[in-house]
C-alpha cells in the first residue's frame, strides 16, 4: 500500500503544479495588456488582480474543501449551498475592496480649441462653448446588477472548471489505485494457484517412490535425493514468481526421469528440447500440469503408451507441444481431464499473459495433444 500512497502523492503534486502554472498565467494577463509605451497602468492592473484574486479564492476553497468534503461525499445540497455562499461572499468583498483601493477616476476633459490664433480654454470658466463644439461624453458605467451578474457567471465558470479538473484528478487517482489493487490481487491469486500445484505434484511423486520401493530400494533412495533437489527448486528458486528457462528445463528433465522409473518399458517417453537456448525469465511450472496430465491419462500398463514433450524457442515466442496416447478405459474417458493442475494452468496463463498467449488442445481416438505458445518479452531476456 506504500506504493499506492506514493503514486497518489505524485498525482497531487502534478495537480498542484498545473494549478500554479494556470493561475500565474491568468494573473499575468492584466500586466501585459495594460503595458503601453513601456508604462504600466497599475491602477487598472491592481483592479483586475483584485477581481482575479476573488476568483482564485473561490477556486481554492472549492477544490480543497467543498469538492472533497461534500461533493465526493455525495452531500450535494450542502455543496451547492456552500458554493453559492462562498461565491456571493467573495464577490461582495471583491467589489467593496475594489471600490476602496481603486475608486472611479474623474474623467479629464481636454481644453477647447477656438481655432487658429485663439488660446485653448478650459471648461468651467463661464465662457460659452464655440460653435460646433461637442463635449466629450463619459462612457456609460455598468449598473450594480450587471456587475453582480457578470461576476456570478464568471465565478460559476471557475467553480465548474475547478470541479471538473478535481473530478478528473480523482478519477485518475482511483483508476491508478484500482490497477494497483488488481495487480496485488492477481499476485495473491497466482501464488495460491502455485501453492495448489506443488502439493499435487508432491503427492504424485511420493506415490511413485512408494511404488518404486518394492521394485528397487536403491533406486528409491536415489529418487528421494532427486525429489529433494526438485522440492528445493519449488520452494526457493520459484519464490519470486520468476525462474529461468534453463532451470525449468532441468526440472522437467528430472521430473520425466523420475516418472520413467515407475512405468514399464512399454511406455515410450520422448523429450525434445533445444541444446542451445537463449536463457530467459519465465513464470515457473508453466508446463508441469500438462505434463502431469499426460502421464496420468496417457499411460496404460496393459498396452503400449507414449508421452512426448517438445520445446521450441523462436525469436519472440516459446512453443511447447505435449502429446500422449489415449486408451479406452473409464479413467481416460473424461474429456475434461479434470484435476487441479489443468484448471490452474489455464487460470495462471490468463493472469500472467492476458490475451498474449495461445493454447490449443486437440484429441482423437488415439492421441491427446496440447500446444502452448507464450510470448518472450525483451525485458525478460537474460544476457550472459
Amino acid at each position: 500500500m506504500k506504493y499506492v500512497g506514493s503514486k497518489t502523492l505524485n498525482i497531487r503534486i502534478i495537480e498542484l503544479i498545473v494549478f500554479i502554472v494556470i493561475w500565474v498565467a491568468i494573473f499575468s494577463v492584466p500586466f501585459f495588456s495594460q503595458r503601453l509605451n513601456n508604462a504600466v497602468n497599475w491602477a487598472k492592473v491592481i483592479g483586475e488582480w483584485i477581481r482575479m484574486f476573488s476568483y482564485l479564492i473561490i477556486f481554492v476553497v472549492n477544490i480543497l474543501i467543498l469538492v472533497p468534503k461534500f461533493l465526493f461525499q455525495k452531500k450535494y445540497s450542502t455543496y451547492i449551498g456552500l458554493a453559492l455562499f462562498v461565491i456571493l461572499f467573495t464577490i461582495g468583498m471583491s467589489i467593496s475592496l475594489g471600490l476602496i483601493l481603486t475608486p472611479p477616476q474623474p474623467m479629464e476633459m481636454p481644453p477647447m480649441d477656438f481655432g487658429p490664433g485663439m488660446p485653448p480654454m478650459e471648461l468651467g470658466t463661464g465662457m460659452p462653448a464655440p460653435l460646433g463644439y461637442r463635449p466629450v461624453t463619459q462612457p456609460e458605467q455598468k449598473s450594480i446588477f450587471m456587475i453582480l451578474t457578470d461576476e456570478m457567471i464568471i465565478s460559476l465558470l471557475v467553480v465548474g472548471a475547478g470541479t471538473s479538473f478535481k473530478m478528473v484528478s480523482q478519477w485518475l487517482n482511483e483508476e491508478s489505485r484500482r490497477k494497483d489493487l488488481e495487480k496485488e490481487q492477481l499476485k495473491t491469486e497466482l501464488a495460491f494457484l502455485r501453492h495448489q500445484v506443488s502439493p499435487h505434484f508432491f503427492m504424485n511423486t511420493l506415490n511413485n517412490i512408494h511404488a518404486l520401493i518394492d521394485i528397487n530400494a536403491e533406486d528409491a533412495k536415489n529418487t528421494i535425493i532427486e525429489l529433494s533437489t526438485m522440492m528445493r527448486y519449488l520452494l526457493y528458486d520459484t519464490a519470486q514468481g520468476q525462474t529461468t528457462l534453463k532451470k525449468e528445463i532441468n526440472f522437467i528433465e528430472s521430473y520425466i526421469a523420475l516418472m520413467q522409473l515407475r512405468f514399464p518399458k512399454k511406455v515410450t517417453v520422448t523429450l525434445d528440447v533445444p541444446k542451445k537456448i537463449h536463457d530467459i525469465q519465465i513464470p515457473p511450472m508453466l508446463f508441469l500440469s500438462f505434463l502431469e496430465n499426460a502421464f496420468k491419462h496417457g499411460v496404460s500398463y496393459q498396452t503400449e503408451s507414449f508421452v512426448s514433450f517438445k520445446l521450441e524457442q523462436m525469436d519472440n515466442q516459446l512453443n511447447c507441444n505435449i502429446k500422449n496416447s489415449k486408451h479406452n478405459n473409464k479413467e481416460n474417458l473424461d474429456k475434461s481431464y479434470s484435476g487441479i493442475g489443468l484448471t490452474n494452468i489455464k487460470k495462471s496463463l490468463k493472469l500472467l499473459f492476458g490475451n498474449d498467449y495461445l493454447l490449443n488442445i486437440y484429441e482423437n481416438d488415439k492421441e491427446f495433444e496440447v500446444q502452448l505458445t507464450i510470448p518472450i518479452y525483451e525485458d525478460k531476456m537474460l544476457v550472459h
